[in-house]
């Protein structure tokens, strides 16, 4: 079975990976490039000079046939090599009539937990996120951030004391578990906003509020700062959304210093990239949190992975699956039922894309400024 093309489409605010075959099977990837969805695009069509021609069955030479090209990697290239790998993948899975997990080794589990994604532009939209999201019966909340940023981001960001800062972030997470009480887990993201000595304070006043884990509370350019946090709290750590490598994930476990890995299988190296960082986690006791802020096609990538995954957490669940565009250009969407995703039976991922996607949403680019202090 041979790689006859491989086609980036960018569609809306993603970009998929279409790969077909002399057999007429065709796969599906996502790449989680991101910001930067067009530098990806064109690292997809330069990596699809060297695998068409090749059986794409097999997966793992192609993995390492990519990873070893150059040696060039990034979010642009990783996530363009992931794109292709969820699609050798799905090509597999229907290839053999399964599911992508039945390949992995079957299920562990009969469902996936998820957690709910809870935003708002002061603590009051906040806190009534968290109860809405209970009430739809979900038993854990995450991108659920201590910092509230009503401010024009475009702009310097209003002053704040160190007190000031910390101590409002510390009763805004008191404020989420009371309004959800113990039956909810709160998964605290910080989006790399602290500095060293911040991240300590705060993660040692919300101790006692029983965070699920801790996520991201410093930026993730030193392995060895994560270590200075990990050694002055007792909250767990969760980390790995922007790692592209399984060496880097090897390095900070190494160190002791995460307890939740959150491989993105969208620029991580995809399924093979995932599994691989997985099995590591799982000698060392790291359990993994599989991160998905993309479209379905990301989500359905990732339930392979915890489904298959003795040491899978849980799962994050992103708003608008079930909406347009999604609903439009990808079916079928995944549906949480009360606080779990199931897997289904479909053979490859799960997933297709609709014909003439992106004519139906044109590509969007995301818009970003970078948030600046008051000096």
């Amino acid at each position: 079975m041979k790689i006859t093309k491989v086609t980036p489409i960018l569609v809306n605010q993603w970009l998929y990976v279409e790969v077909e075959t002399d057999e007429g099977i065709k796969g599906l990837g996502e790449s989680g490039a991101w910001g930067f969805l067009e530098a990806s695009s064109a690292a997809v069509n330069e990596l699809s000079r060297c695998i068409i021609g090749q059986d794409a069955s097999r997966i793992e030479y192609l993995w390492n046939y990519m990873y070893r090209m150059f040696h060039f990697r990034g979010a642009a290239i990783m996530g363009a090599l992931s794109a292709i790998d969820i699609a050798l993948w799905d090509i597999a899975g229907k290839k053999y009539g399964v599911p992508v997990y039945q390949l992995l080794g079957g299920r562990c589990r009969d469902k996936a937990r998820v957690y709910y994604h809870v935003f708002g532009t002061t603590t009051e939209e906040l806190v009534a996120g968290c109860k809405e999201a209970k009430s739809q019966g979900f038993t854990a909340i995450g991108h659920l951030t201590p910092f509230v940023d009503t401010f024009d981001r475009s702009k310097p960001a209003p002053f704040e004391s160190h007190a000031g800062r910390i101590g409002k972030a510390i009763d805004r997470v008191r404020q989420y578990r009371e309004a959800v009480g113990d039956e909810v887990d709160l998964c605290i993201e910080i989006h790399r906003q602290c500095t060293i000595s911040e991240a300590i304070a705060l993660a040692r006043g919300i101790e006692k509020y029983h965070p699920y884990f801790y996520e991201d509370p410093v930026k993730p350019d030193n392995f060895d700062d994560m270590v200075e946090v990990s050694k002055k709290i007792h909250i767990p750590i969760a980390t790995g959304e922007r790692f592209h490598t399984p060496q880097e994930f090897a390095m900070l476990i190494k160190k002791g210093a995460v307890q939740f890995v959150r491989p993105d299988v969208c620029i991580c190296g995809g399924i093979t990239g995932a599994k691989k960082i997985a099995a590591m986690a799982e000698a060392f006791g790291v359990e993994v949190v599989p991160h998905n802020p993309l479209s379905a096609v990301s989500t359905m990538a990732c339930l392979q992975i915890a489904a298959s995954a003795p040491n899978f957490a849980i799962q994050e669940y992103p708003l608008g699956q079930e909406e347009p565009p999604q609903s439009v250009v990808l079916k079928p969407a995944p549906e949480a039922e009360q606080g779990f995703l199931l897997f289904n039976e479909t053979p490859g991922i799960g997933i297709e894309l609709a014909e003439g996607a992106a004519e139906l949403y044109p590509y969007n680019p995301r818009k970003r400024d970078t948030l600046t202090k008051a000096d």
